[in-house]
């Protein structure tokens, strides 16, 4: 009569981390649930255990069951066909054993493997944005910046601000972010007033590319628009809200005074509410005054759109706001004529910033490889040109725009050593 044996195993067998483990006697006795926490068994380095145990399990149900069964048989006759049953067993036996090998190997090494792996996640803007784009094509970046020991993951949100949220609520160490929204986190105005963050606030750290905002509409009605005066108390979709470009424009029609009214829609909708006369414009932006976003490349090849640029008089007042227009070349951004070759986009730089609890060491790696990568990121994205031409340049951009905001210790080790850092700002932590 065998012994009875007991075989540990995990409920969820898809999840890494199991809740439960479970005890299970032979000849199918009962089941009866043991903590996690008091199972020494559950842990990642015991997974063998669980595997060697529920094999010979099966070894013992189906096949000495079946051994004892053949050698019970005395006959003469049947002796043949005992020899090739155990033939046949003990081949079976060998496979068993050989896969056993196999699956015990990779039991030990896989769950170490992905234990030694850390993980980053990366926040970003909804998937159609160019933020998650961009966030998409760094990944293999900074995996190899930071010698394959971290594991990096892109999480869309609905729009930047839930991004930023997202890391400094503790749910991301990466956050999309920019300029415009840096000072509303430290004024603590707009979408951050009376917020405050369940871990800490973002802190400078990579300032990667600029935008520029400018208003699109449908061109079979644009002649009735003749300035940005026209949108003033009008239905437009300035990008989904709480966008940076979204903040952009906020911040642009209170320098020249007009009433924002914002339309929420769905990137996909746009074009259909352009048509519709649903939304009188649309907030277009380019990065770079080159690369669009996905979903304005989609509406750009649905239907016809006409660029209405800002008039004399605002330029005048948005350039005493600091929010002076740069000018874009049309031909390099739409494929079809938007009714002006020159484009005045107001600028905004954006970025992807952590806490500054992030080691030192991991931010300073990880801009040492986007700076040693600027030309061939440039060659894939043109997007990334300014950077590529004045890497440390663009993040002493970044923390000019927000002077008191605290620098990630690893952005000042890497400006210090490029003779970069100003005195006044400050270290955060120090």
């Amino acid at each position: 009569m065998s012994q009875p044996f007991r075989i540990y195993y995990i409920e969820n067998k898809f999840s890494p981390m199991p809740n439960e483990a479970w005890t299970k006697e032979s000849q199918f006795g009962t089941i009866d649930p043991i903590p996690l926490s008091k199972n020494p068994f559950c842990s990642l380095a015991f997974r063998p255990i669980f595997l060697l145990d529920r094999v010979f399990f099966f070894y013992y149900t189906f096949f000495i069951k079946k051994q004892n069964l053949v050698n019970s048989i005395k006959s003469q006759s049947n002796q043949r066909k005992g020899t090739m049953s155990k033939t046949k067993s003990g081949y079976f036996f060998s496979a068993l054993v050989a896969a056993l090998a196999v699956v015990f190997t990779f039991s030990v090494i896989n769950p170490v493997y992905a234990a030694e792996r850390k993980s980053i996640r990366w926040a970003t803007s909804s998937t159609g944005s160019y933020g998650y784009r961009v966030a998409a094509q760094m990944v293999k970046v900074l995996e190899d910046a930071l010698g394959g020991e971290y594991t990096v993951t892109v999480n869309p949100y609905p729009s930047t601000t839930a991004a930023m949220k997202a890391t400094m609520d503790g749910n991301a160490e990466i956050g999309y972010t920019a300029d415009v929204g840096m000072t509303e986190v430290y004024a603590g105005t707009g979408s951050f007033k009376e917020y405050n963050p369940a871990k800490s606030k973002m802190v400078h750290t990579w300032y990667a590319y600029p935008m520029e905002s400018f208003m699109a509409v449908y061109a079979p009605k644009a002649s009735q628009y003749k300035s940005w005066a026209d949108f003033s108390g009008k239905p437009v979709f300035f990008t989904p809200a709480g966008f940076m470009n979204w903040l952009n424009f906020i911040r642009i029609f209170k320098a020249l005074g007009y009433q924002f009214k914002h339309v929420q829609i769905g990137e996909a909708a746009q074009g259909d509410a352009l048509q519709a006369g649903t939304i009188a414009g649309a907030v277009c932006y380019t990065t770079a005054g080159r690369s669009l976003a996905s979903y304005w490349r989609e509406t750009e090849l649905r239907l016809d759109i006409k660029i209405i640029n800002p008039s004399p008089d605002e330029i005048k007042k948005l350039t005493a706001a600091n929010l002076a227009p740069e000018e874009i070349d049309a031909t390099k951004v739409f494929s079809k004529d938007v009714g002006v070759k020159t484009i005045l986009g107001v600028p905004l730089l954006f970025g992807y910033n952590m806490l500054a609890d992030m080691p030192e060491e991991i931010v300073y790696k990880m801009l040492n490889k986007f700076n040693a990568e600027r030309e061939n990121l440039a060659k894939a994205d043109p997007g990334f040109g300014p950077m590529a031409r004045n890497f440390v340049g663009m993040q002493v951009k970044g923390i000019n725009a927000n002077p008191t905001a605290p620098v990630h210790p690893g952005l000042a080790k890497f400006l210090k050593e490029h003779k970069a850092w100003n005195d006044k700002w400050k270290i955060a932590g120090k």
